[in-house]
């Protein structure tokens, strides 16, 4: 029987063994000896057999205890960040086995580990050299349309053609600063620098951001919360979210339509909604507006490339929060963004 391989189990039941064989043969020969106390010679010995099988048994099981307590201690290090460690098993048993397949797993996980630290240097390196690579041709392309532009005065329809070709410039860039980003924060290149930010603060900083072409869209940005709400978040990235929200607003809110940004904290939670009155999204959408590149086919907004919430959600997920959209049809749409204290 396999029970019987570990060599403690094995002394266990040969202990238990003799202290009845041990027992029963005092008994037997106290009774010979003395037929008329035969009964109390019999329960005293039943009562020591106990005894002595209780104690080897309390033995047994503190040892065993000891066992786990040793693994779960290796293990909880393990967790806690020390690769190193592994679980004795210089024994035989299904116990010791159990343990030997934990530190294989131990082994394996470290192994993965380590080529997912090496694939995000790999990645790291590339998103660099990539990012390198496409500014300096995009700074050149920039400063070509402005000379041309320069050039072209008074001819009308080269104008119209340079106006365009800075437009889709401009997305070409949008589009690879926005996938850098969200590269950077998926290969986890990115830590945020969390400091006690105040949320009044960084809500004004993206209305002024934004307001020039609210103005000009004859769109209004409003701000409601408590001017005295703080959490801890890397300024930069939490306005980059915040922007992106406020972005996709207002491209999908028509003129004299309004963008509110509101914000309130609690003792366990902070609070930022980035509400519309504008199109809506399409409950058919509804699942589907986080993902990458995705694109309604009810939505009327040409200049889009499906970046902007994406982003804001990793940024949010990089800061352990979580976001939330509700939105009717026709009836606007809110963005709330939750994030533990």
């Amino acid at each position: 029987m396999k029970i019987f391989v570990n060599r403690k189990i094995k002394r266990l039941f040969g202990g238990i063994l003799l202290c009845v064989l041990f027992f029963t043969l005092t008994a037997v020969l106290l009774m010979e000896f003395d037929a008329r106390n035969a009964a109390a010679y019999t329960i005293a010995c039943f009562l020591l057999m106990s005894a002595a099988i209780l104690a080897l048994l309390f033995r047994y099981f503190r040892q065993q205890h000891e066992i786990m307590e040793n693994a779960v201690l290796q293990i909880t290090e393990y967790v806690s960040g020390n690769k190193d460690v592994t679980i004795e098993c210089n024994d035989e048993g299904e116990l010791y086995r159990l343990f030997h397949e934990v530190n294989s797993l131990v082994a394996i996980l470290n192994a993965h580990a380590e080529n997912e630290k090496r694939a995000k240097k790999f990645l790291k390196n590339t998103i660099a050299d990539i990012s390198h690579q496409l500014k300096t041709p995009l700074a050149a392309l920039n400063i070509y349309i402005g000379l041309i532009q320069d050039e072209a005065e008074g001819l009308t329809a080269i104008q119209e053609f340079s106006r365009l070709s800075e437009q889709e410039l401009d997305r070409i860039e949008t589009l690879v600063q926005n996938l850098l980003k969200i590269t950077k924060l998926d290969a986890g290149m990115i830590v945020p620098q969390k400091s006690l930010e105040n949320v009044s603060e960084i809500a004004e900083s993206v209305k002024k951001h934004f307001l020039f072409r609210a103005n000009q869209e004859g769109k209004e940005i409003c701000l409601s919360g408590s001017g005295e709400t703080t959490f801890l978040c890397d300024r930069g990235w939490m306005i980059e979210a915040i922007s992106n929200l406020v972005k996709n607003a207002l491209d999908h809110t028509g003129k004299g339509g309004c963008i509110c940004v509101e914000w309130r904290g609690s003792a366990s939670i902070v609070q930022i909604a980035i509400k519309d009155n504008g199109s809506g999204i399409h409950p058919e959408d509804l699942h589907h507006i986080f993902k990458r590149f995705y694109r309604s086919r009810y939505s009327k907004d040409t200049q889009g490339i499906g970046l902007g919430l994406p982003l804001a959600k990793a940024i949010v997920e990089t800061h352990n929060g979580t976001i939330e959209v509700d939105s009717h049809l026709g009836g606007g749409t809110s963005f709330t963004m939750n994030f533990l204290v």
